[in-house]
């Protein structure tokens, strides 16, 4: 017999983590959704079950939500991609599986990275300037994929570098808006796909 499922705003019956990750998950997906302006505390409180005071129990601000979500996203990519730093992979291998990274992690977060990739530009000022200083992060660790081939010889040395991470991050971040799971591709199959027709423009004349 299984248990029966919580009453509305039974917060203080449920660890106070457990409610403050459902409410983030609920405000990750009417974000997605409907749009952070188009979502109020009234719509959160009803898809939870609670009154809406009950809410700042939890939570200070909707804005914090948002702050919340973008900047666990943010981590997801970090720790997805970071790692292939230190990997002793020539710079085509590298490229190749941190765009099947990147896509990965929009793949089992398309809500969050709805979000991520077009609410954050509802942030203030000073979280605004975080996202932004983040992106500069990202973009740099493919500019460097790109430099490291260009030494290898493996890209073509007339290569333009900010371009070509350009390209590449236009590709990955855009996924969140076609992409579904319960497609016919996969995440790597999207990536291997997109990887194919870069490199081919990427390489050196010299690599066969």
């Amino acid at each position: 017999m299984t248990d029966p499922a919580p009453t509305p705003d039974t917060a203080a019956d449920l660890p106070a983590r457990s409610r403050r990750e459902q409410i983030y998950d609920v405000a990750g997906r009417l974000f997605s959704e409907r749009g952070y302006h188009a979502t109020s505390m009234r719509d959160l409180a009803g898809e939870l079950g609670m009154q809406g005071g009950s809410l700042y129990a939890h939570i200070s601000s909707k804005e914090d939500l948002l702050v919340e979500i973008v900047q666990s996203a943010a981590q997801q990519f970090d720790e997805a991609l970071f790692t292939l730093r230190e990997l002793p992979l020539p710079a085509d291998q590298k490229l190749r599986e941190a765009m099947q990274r990147h896509i990965r992690v929009i793949a089992d977060n398309m809500e969050s990275a709805t979000v991520f990739f077009h609410e954050w530009k509802h942030l203030s000022p000073a979280a605004y300037g975080r996202v932004t200083a983040w992106r500069d992060t990202i973009d740099t660790f493919y500019r460097d994929l790109l430099t490291q081939g260009i030494a290898e010889g493996t890209f073509r040395p007339d290569l333009d570098v900010k371009m070509a991470a350009n390209l590449i991050l236009s590709a990955v971040n855009w996924a969140y808006t076609w992409y579904r799971p319960a497609g016919s591709l996969t995440p790597r199959d999207v990536a291997e796909g997109y990887a194919d027709m870069l490199l081919a423009g990427l390489r050196s004349p010299e690599v066969p």
